[in-house]
């Protein structure tokens, strides 16, 4: 269950299509889910959507991709995520194909979507 909701949260991140993208937002995330991490941070379908396109901006031809397994216990969830070029091998170090990674902590709603996140950055770029 943890599995499939945190795949359709990492292709929150790397929809292009601002419409399939809301549509990917609004099963993944309640109406009042919170974000928040070191960079951004927006609340509502609305404001989640503006912050994934900001990321997306910023980053152009990078995608998101899922490192290791979940920790999850209550309504908790706990998983890591990189950044970088399409088709790089999930897992890569940190200087090879990467260029930023996080960890991500979630507090799931009663129907089992995100209600909050709060995200942390391992390692980025410098400058």
């Amino acid at each position: 269950m943890h599995d499939e909701l945190i795949e359709r949260y990492i292709a929150c991140w790397n929809e292009d299509d601002a419409a399939r993208r809301r549509d990917l937002i609004a099963t993944t995330f309640t109406e009042g889910a919170q974000y928040c991490d070191p960079m951004l941070q927006g609340e509502g379908h609305a404001g989640i959507e503006a912050l994934i396109a900001a990321a997306q901006a910023q980053f152009p031809g990078l995608r998101f991709r899922r490192r290791g397994g979940a920790d999850a216990h209550h309504d908790r969830l706990r998983f890591a995520w990189e950044l970088g070029p399409e088709g790089a091998p999930e897992g890569a170090p940190e200087g090879a194909a990467a260029i930023a990674g996080g960890t991500d902590m979630v507090v799931l709603a009663a129907d089992g979507r995100f209600a909050a996140v709060t995200g942390f950055i391992d390692f980025a770029p410098q400058g």
